[in-house]
């Protein structure tokens, strides 16, 4: 398996290699790790769908990627999936994947037309004061002490900070600034949270520091994410003849590991109650799905709060079984060991008529029902003691919404606190108790609160344990390479393994780790497409440190005065070169 760049590769097709011939495919979970992978394996490994067979715990394909109406309840998103320009895997992936609503496109058609006509923005980025725009638009308000800390953590290398917390390389400046409110709410950082992590977040992105006040660098779906994105790629893989087997849940997989060799030899699983498993040969592949950040995840409904199932959950259970075998298979107890670092709440409003959404349309300045972007991402309550971030996507947002209905999402970072209008917990809180503390912080009237919330919303919360145990603090090993040193026919997959320089909490890094896992077990002729390298691009660092100055130019920074004079004599040299027309294009000088 190797990296490229550029169209050449990429507008290629792979030649069918002998290493395909006769083999049998099996896929641990049904996320789109393990979705993808299949879809590579037909188009690039040129396997028949026959001969793959996806094995899901629960009775419908996605994992994290989720929203569904459940027939009890009502509309159920767990989380939100936010993509840009540069996730090169997964739109590699979707432009072979037809579309279900229009004729001769693919999924990459249909979204990329719906971008260009509608394009993101948030008209409100933070709010304050229920409901009031706390004026943050294009104010990172980061100290010249802050903005050295950035600089110095995307030039330490990643080895440097093996096991390292955000807190070990930010002061009390970095905190206090806008750019970390912003940052938090966006990705669900906390300070404790890996600083391997955030730096590799920081280089990721650094084309897109800039539109971090404003969302604009953004990109959304139609609907939910399993309307757009999980559906037409399992309608794309049952056409092909793969076989999904649900309510299967694997327990272990045993190896035969030695020095110079490790092959999978059985996955032991249950399905509808009953025990068995399927033997497999050197010539099998398996590809295993480990951890999942929304297992165990627990719900309630508007006279319930969410209650989370006891156990840390079968995909957790098969990841240490897995991980006794052998060290090279990771550490899952450093990403499960510690909910109460790694959870957070989330809930999904549904309002039944026009009442709420008046308040929707009077904060954002837009018609939450005319189809079109309405938030562009989180709006974050900056004086909200849960910290709640909440947003309304375009709407319908579920196909089966009537037209008088809109389904917000709201997420609350620390849920064990007590709220400003409900003095609970969010935790504690039932779904028309959130509903409340929501409407209390988009500028509902007080007296108008109960009778809202009650008569004119119906809200499902959802508590998840592991949702940020991708973020915990981690070191090299701590996560298995995908195909680690010997394994001559599995590979694991999804967020919890390791790829050099791309983003867990992606759906750019679930599908990274099908094609590259598949690309290496069957010596594919093509290469996969590197990291987007924004953080090698001298003109993406100026802009992006124009955009984290605030506006302020090179002379403006306070500095030692030796300093100050090198500055000045650098950009004498520089005069009449490039560096110079850079830096003047920037807004630097």
């Amino acid at each position: 398996m190797y990296y490229t760049n550029g169209n050449y590769a990429a507008f290629s097709k792979p030649l069918k290699s002998s290493t395909a011939d006769g083999k049998k495919a099996y896929l641990v979970g049904g996320g789109l790790a393990a979705l993808s992978a299949a879809a590579f394996l037909i188009r690039d490994g040129h396997m028949e769908g026959k001969n793959i067979c996806i094995l899901e715990e629960l009775s419908l394909p996605g994992g994290g990627c989720d929203g569904i109406k459940d027939d009890n309840r009502g509309f159920i998103i767990r989380g939100g999936r936010e993509m840009e320009d540069h996730f090169e895997c997964l739109w590699d992936l979707y432009r072979s994947v037809p579309s279900l609503e229009l004729e001769n496109a693919s999924v990459l058609d249909e979204f990329y037309w719906l971008n260009q006509s509608d394009p993101s923005s948030s008209p409100v980025r933070v709010t304050v004061n229920q409901g009031k725009d706390a004026g943050t638009l294009h104010k990172f308000t980061l100290s010249d002490t802050a903005a050295m800390e950035l600089s110095k953590l995307v030039l330490i290398p990643e080895e440097a900070l093996d096991d390292k917390k955000i807190t070990d390389v930010f002061s009390e400046d970095f905190f206090a600034s806008n750019f970390w409110l912003f940052w938090r709410s966006m990705f669900a950082f906390e300070e404790w949270h890996s600083a391997i992590e955030m730096r590799r977040y920081l280089t990721r992105f650094i084309h897109l520091t800039h539109t971090l006040t404003d969302l604009s660098g953004l990109r959304f779906t139609k609907y939910n994410q399993y309307e757009s994105l999980i559906l037409p790629l399992v309608k794309y893989l049952e056409a092909e003849g793969v076989q999904f087997r649900y309510d299967t849940i694997v327990t272990n997989i045993e190896f035969d590991c030695k020095a110079d060799k490790k092959a999978a030899k059985k996955i032991i699983c249950t399905s509808k109650g009953e025990d068995t498993g399927i033997f497999l040969a050197e010539s099998d592949l398996v590809f295993i799905t480990l951890g999942c950040n929304t297992e165990q995840s627990g719900l309630g409904d508007d006279d319930h709060p969410a209650a989370v199932p006891e156990g840390i959950g079968p995909s957790w259970e098969l990841w240490k079984n897995i991980a006794a075998q052998d060290e090279a298979f990771g550490k899952p107890e450093k990403f499960c060991g510690d909910v109460a670092g790694s959870n957070w709440e989330s809930a999904t409003i549904t309002c039944l008529d026009d009442k709420i959404p008046a308040y929707i349309s009077k904060l954002t300045g837009r018609n939450p029902y005319n189809g079109r972007i309405v938030t562009g991402g989180p709006i974050t309550v900056k004086d909200s003691s849960w910290l709640m971030s909440w947003t309304v996507s375009r709407q319908p947002h579920f196909k089966a919404q009537s037209p008088d209905q809109i389904a917000a999402w709201v997420y609350g970072l620390f849920s064990d606190v007590n709220g400003d209008y409900v003095k609970k917990p969010m935790k504690d809180c039932t779904g028309t108790e959130i509903v409340e503390e929501w409407l209390y912080h988009i500028g509902v009237p007080a007296e108008e609160i109960t009778e809202l919330a009650k008569n004119h919303a119906h809200c499902i919360p959802c508590m998840m344990p592991y949702v940020t145990s991708y973020f915990m603090v981690r070191k090299a090993g701590d996560r298995p390479d995908i195909v680690p040193k010997g394994a001559v026919n599995f590979a694991f997959i999804g967020e919890h393994v390791e790829t050099p320089r791309d983003t867990v909490f992606t759906t750019e890094y679930a599908v990274r780790t099908g094609m590259e896992a598949v690309y290496t077990l069957l010596d594919v002729g093509r290469g996969v497409p590197e990291v987007f390298g924004s953080a090698f691009d001298v003109r993406m660092l100026l802009k992006a440190t124009a955009s984290l100055l605030d506006g302020k130019k090179l002379s403006e920074i306070a500095m030692p005065q030796d300093k100050k004079m090198a500055l000045g004599n650098l950009l004498k040299e520089a005069n009449g070169t490039v560096i110079l027309k850079l830096l003047k294009e920037a807004g630097l000088i």
